[in-house]
């Protein structure tokens, strides 16, 4: 397992979640890390990306305002922080790390590794 995501689960609307994603092997030379989710019926979505240098931090309009993307190198895991969840953020978030040197950021075709998913559920 190169990607491990965790931290999700049920919570009440206006809460906030700390996704964790940790790395080994390969993946923990990602140049982009990166947090996707995919609600139920839909297409799986670009939530935030950054690079590996810490800079760059790139996050969908729907997550500026509520959503984090973070890193920690020492622990070779990044972090996806969301305050005020709503019901509409139930899904499933999948954290995914890519190894080339030029993408971007929202396509999801560009990411080589990707963690299970950790299921988020707000209850309105």
């Amino acid at each position: 397992v190169q990607l491990q995501a965790s931290g999700g689960g049920l919570v009440q609307a206006g809460d906030s979640l700390r996704l964790s994603c940790a790395a080994s092997g390969r993946a923990t030379s990602a140049e982009y890390m990166g947090w996707f989710r995919q609600i139920a019926g839909k297409e799986r979505e670009f939530v935030a990306a950054l690079d590996r240098a810490g800079g760059g931090a790139a996050h969908a309009a729907f997550a500026k305002d509520r959503f984090l993307i973070s890193k920690d190198n020492a622990k070779n895991t990044w972090y996806l922080q969301i305050t005020n969840l709503k019901s509409e953020d139930t899904a499933v978030y999948y954290c995914a790390g890519s190894s080339h040197k030029w993408i971007e950021l929202s396509d999801v075709k560009a990411y080589d590794y990707w963690g299970q998913g950790t299921q988020v559920t707000v209850s309105s």
